[in-house]
This record gives structure tokens, sequence and C-alpha cells, in this order.
């Protein structure tokens, strides 16, 4: 499950195994482990990798769906946009 999360999550910021490795400081070799299941992240990696893609630990692990987007640092007007853009894609999804 972490294998997956971790390769959408590369992919769709469209980054490499290298360059994710590169960010984080390891190997690509350690990256594609992860990603095909041969080792999982230390709990060192897991909280890079929640920091570097902006999600939980927990949304990494499987033991939620919920991701979250980091507000810090924003102002009331940008948080209150990106709740609206998230409530817009929700009804999207809904509405399918």
């Amino acid at each position: 499950m972490i294998a997956e999360k971790i390769r959408i999550l590369r992919t769709e910021r469209n980054l490499s195994q290298s360059e994710l490795a590169r960010k984080l400081g390891l190997s690509r070799n350690g990256v594609n482990s992860w990603e095909q299941s041969l080792s999982a992240p230390s709990l060192t990696y897991l909280v890079e990798l929640a920091k570097f893609f902006h999600v939980t630990t927990d949304y990494l692990l499987g033991l939620s769906e919920r991701t979250s987007i980091d507000i810090a640092g924003l102002c009331e007007e940008d948080i209150a946009l990106i709740s609206d853009v998230a409530s817009r894609l929700r009804k999207d999804i809904d509405n399918s």
C-alpha cells in the first residue's frame, strides 16, 4: 500500500525516482525498492515523505484516505480560496 502511494505521489508531481531520491538524500535504488515493495521507508524517511508530499503519515501507511494540505503561512483569503476549490472538486466527484 505504501509503495503505491509513494509512486502515485511522485508521478503526480512529475518527479523521477532519481529526483525524489535526490530531494530526500538517498539513492534512486532506495526509492525504487520502496515502490517495488522490496523495502519500506524508515520512520525518518516516512516523516520526510509526508512533509515533502504534504500528506499525513497515516495516509502513507494506509490508515487514512484523507490527505492534508499545509496551509501554514497563508493568509485567511488564500485559505478560504483553497477550501472553496476543494469543495468544488468534491462536488464534481460526487456528481460523476
